[in-house]
């Protein structure tokens, strides 16, 4: 079963794999993801929306070039895409490791608390570790379309992006808000950042997992 779009044709498990990827991206614990929970737990939804609009020119960028990254190796050939998602995985396991051994909380400080539309752009935009992150999410669940992958379908699937971007954000935000939840976040927040860790490396092992099953399968 596919879906038509202005004469191209996108699977529906590619739609449903890049709108899975790129919630996963946005819910799955992390720098902004702490930062959220944190502005929220003492400024509000308010502040937190505010904050979280202007992340997503972040999470765009940075998803946009991690599809033209997929679409490029996809056809490069699957060696390199193999390659990418050893890489990414091992990437993962390493973030996840220092979560995990972490002796105090990421994220425990407010930002953007004064001006969060503009801080919420600039943590996206200049957030290291959104670039290879967001490869990984889109390695583990796009990359078993990579065949399907093109150019002229490109802006269609990095539309399909947005729209798991925008009701991920939804997502965080009716949950940061909740008073049970502000109350956990500010008294065990370093609990909150060994959970990232333990995701983190979970996502990690899937990624290597998935390439080496590859290889192997080409072998």
């Amino acid at each position: 079963m596919s879906i038509t779009l202005a004469g191209l044709s996108m699977t529906v498990g590619l739609f449903f794999a890049t709108l899975a990827a790129a919630m996963i991206y946005v819910l799955t614990p992390g720098p902004g993801f702490l930062a959220l929970f944190a502005l929220t737990a003492r400024e509000g939804r308010r502040t937190a929306t505010l904050f979280v609009t202007g992340h997503l020119v972040g999470d765009v960028l940075w998803g946009t070039l991690a599809l033209a990254g997929l679409i490029g190796v996809s056809q490069l050939g699957p060696l390199l895409f193999e390659a990418l998602g050893i890489f990414c995985g091992l990437y993962l396991v390493w973030l996840g490791g220092r979560a995990i051994l972490a002796r105090e909380a990421s994220g425990a400080s407010v930002i953007g608390g004064g001006r969060p539309l503009v801080a919420g752009a600039l943590f996206g935009v200049t957030n290291p570790k959104a670039y290879p992150v967001a490869v990984a999410m889109f390695t583990v669940l796009v990359g078993h379309y990579a065949g399907l992958l093109s150019w002229t379908m490109a802006p269609w699937i990095m539309g399909t992006a947005i729209i798991g971007y925008v009701l991920a954000d939804i997502i965080l935000i009716a949950i940061a808000g909740l008073p049970a939840v502000r109350r956990f976040f500010l008294t065990h927040g370093l609990i909150v950042t060994r959970i990232v860790g333990v995701t983190f490396v979970l996502f990690g092992a899937k990624s290597i997992s998935d390439a080496v099953q590859s290889y192997r399968a080409r072998a």
